[in-house]
């Protein structure tokens, strides 16, 4: 685990010039992997290569050191992540004569690729980012896993290509900021975060999960690529024969996700998919395991009944922690400030902080990441079939004359995305069109953008990109596979690596496995989602091992109260960022429509908080990092 540098420039370039600039973008990710750092650099005539990394040492302490190279150095690779099935590709490759000098996993990448190129990686069972330089066929390659749970952002300049773990390690070395990107600002607005291949950055990417770029030396060009493809095969397998098969598949991704030379943990929310991966760690472990939950000073808030009652059955040791504002206020510049972009998922807050307390006792922690998209977890899935039965039943002009009466009765104050909050993001969602599910997804400015942003700023249609792949999703397996592509990566698995990572911490995510996505995509749509009851399929093959109807229990997820801390200790921030000369003179934004909207929220007049809290990040960003001499 730990985090790649690297770039590629179109002429000599001397060693040390070389080594200056991998050090500037090295040192920046230095909270990625604290235990060691590594650097590659080969140049000619043409182009030169550079390469570096940060790692914290989780396989093969004593011998994993990177880069690695192949026995005559035609071949270097640096590897950010875990691969989890190396031990079986290594052992397959030393059937067929391979020999290795490491018992790592990263070893294992580069002797794939020698032998069978790029089609390898799609027996690659992990998360990932690495970058091979391949001297005799004059190329670079850049990958990244499935799912996206490892980053990498990538740019062209006129001075060469760029590419890093983190943003932070790009705008170190450019000579100028970027300008904001108008796709990466309208999206962020609508999502509150900023899917691949967008950045908030004009000219800067971030790959694709599941891709890999392959960089021409000789001509400096690059092309990007797919490692697997996504189809769906589907199975005839009974509901009986199906849940046996799932519950023998997450038991073995549980036990694949395992492989460590240090102590592991996991995160413990109560919640089903946590509450499974812990049950599954006890059982595979012979000692006692540790669970780490984080709870609420706000009663409302506070969960920490749930993960108590699942750490008795196991027997863990278990550790929980409470936090107050006070606590999320000493820590918010940094942990806001370092996604390097906008970034308005408020859960990255707690994320941060269970992060920081459970890297005290363990460096790797299992979490139960992905079960809502895997399984159909999510209530947006359930208003996604709903919208496609109303819309059949409920003529267009009915609805559009009643929704705005339902909407005032569905107004709240409160700060809690409870059922009033649902059923009015439902009726707001409704759509006769097709784009039902983009505007379930749209957690931010669902319609408002417009009125947000100043026209200029303005994009009539920012998932333009993403309707390429799935233009007007209809069913179950569509909306995941949406989720897969945008929220999964752009949300879920940054806010975790981010926040993980700057406590340098490993989180892995037993139901982030290919084949569990591939048997998933293959069963009926009513094995995951049945009438009202979600993750069906995945509840009834463990619903034996928990006490009676503990998995059907609600959970209201990560929340926290930021409405309120908006209103009291965030206040006066929020405040400045919305002076009106101050909003003029930024060029972005409509002071008559942001101005109402957030001294209401202030007042208590509405309850705003979703909204303003995207403004309010996406504030601090640009003043802290974007223009801060505004």
């Amino acid at each position: 685990m730990c985090g790649i540098n690297g770039f590629i420039k179109p002429t000599f370039t001397a060693s040390e010039d070389a080594l200056s600039t991998l050090k500037k973008m090295n040192h920046a990710i230095i909270h990625r992997g604290p235990d060691d750092s590594g650097f590659y650099h080969n140049s000619s005539d043409t182009y030169s290569v550079a390469m570096a990394m940060r790692r914290l040492s989780i396989i093969d302490l004593n011998t994993g050191k990177q880069p690695i190279s192949n026995e005559d150095n035609s071949i270097t690779i640096v590897f950010n992540g875990e691969i989890y099935n190396y031990r079986k590709l290594r052992a397959d490759l030393e059937t067929k004569g391979l020999t290795f000098k490491t018992q790592s996993d990263t070893e294992v990448i580069l002797k794939l690729y020698e032998t069978e190129g790029e089609k390898s990686f799609e027996k690659l069972d992990g998360m990932f980012a690495f970058s091979i330089h391949d001297k005799n066929k004059k190329k670079l390659i850049v990958a990244r896993d499935f799912f996206g749970e490892k980053p990498l952002y990538y740019t062209q300049t006129e001075s060469g290509f760029y590419y890093a773990s983190e943003l932070k390690s790009i705008i170190k070395v450019l000579p100028n900021k970027p300008e904001i990107s108008k796709t990466g600002l309208n999206l962020f607005f609508k999502l509150t975060y900023i899917p691949a291949p967008f950045s908030i950055y004009d000219g800067i990417q971030k790959l694709e999960a599941n891709h890999y770029i392959t960089y021409d030396l000789e001509n400096h060009t690059h092309t990007i690529s797919a490692i697997n493809k996504i189809e769906r095969d589907r199975s005839n397998l009974s509901f009986d024969d199906a849940k046996l098969k799932l519950h023998d598949l997450m038991i073995t991704s549980i036990e694949s996700r395992t492989v460590s030379d240090v102590p592991i943990g996991t995160f413990l929310s109560g919640g089903v998919d946590s509450s499974i991966v812990s049950l599954g760690l006890s059982q595979l472990s012979n000692n006692k395991i540790d669970t780490f939950s984080i709870g609420f000073d706000k009663t409302s808030f506070d969960e920490t009944d749930k993960s108590k009652l699942v750490a008795k059955q196991i027997n863990s040791n278990h550790h929980e922690f409470i936090i107050s504002e006070n606590d999320i206020k000493a820590h918010i510049d940094a942990i806001l400030l370092n996604f390097d972009e906008p970034f308005a998922d408020s859960s990255a807050l707690p994320t941060y902080l269970v992060s920081k307390k459970t890297s005290d006792y363990v460096k790797v922690a299992l979490t139960g990441d992905g079960g809502d998209e895997v399984f159909g977890g999510y209530n947006k899935y359930y208003m996604g079939n709903l919208n496609n039965r109303y819309t059949n039943m409920v003529p267009e002009f009915l609805h559009n004359s009643t929704k705005p009466l339902l909407t005032s009765l569905l107004s709240t104050k409160d700060d809690n995305r409870g059922k009033r909050f649902k059923l009015k993001k439902l009726v707001q969602a409704i759509d006769y069109t097709g784009e039902n599910y983009w505007n379930i997804i749209s957690l931010g400015f669902e319609n408002d953008t417009q009125q947000l942003l100043n026209p200029e700023h303005t994009l009539a249609n920012p998932f333009a990109y993403y309707k390429e792949h799935i233009n007007k999703p209809k069913s179950l397996h569509d909306y995941r596979e949406v989720d897969r592509l945008i929220s999964l990566e752009g949300d879920m698995l940054v806010k975790v690596d981010r926040t993980s990572m700057m406590n340098s911490l490993e989180c892995r995510a037993p139901f982030l496995n290919k084949a569990l996505w591939d048997f998933s995509n293959s069963l009926p749509e009513n094995y995951l989602l049945k009438g009202w009851s979600k993750k069906h399929i995945l509840k009834e093959a463990f619903k034996h091992e928990f006490p009676d109807g503990f998995l059907d229990k609600s959970k209201k997820g990560f929340a926290v109260p930021v409405g309120d801390w908006l209103r009291a200790g965030l206040k006066k921030e929020l405040e400045s960022y919305t002076d009106s000369k101050l909003i003029d003179k930024q060029g972005l934004f409509n002071s008559n429509y942001i101005k109402p909207l957030v001294m209401n929220h202030i007042s208590g007049k509405e309850d705003n908080s979703y909204k303003v809290w995207t403004f309010y990040t996406f504030q601090k960003w640009y003043f802290s990092l974007y223009n801060s001499h505004l």
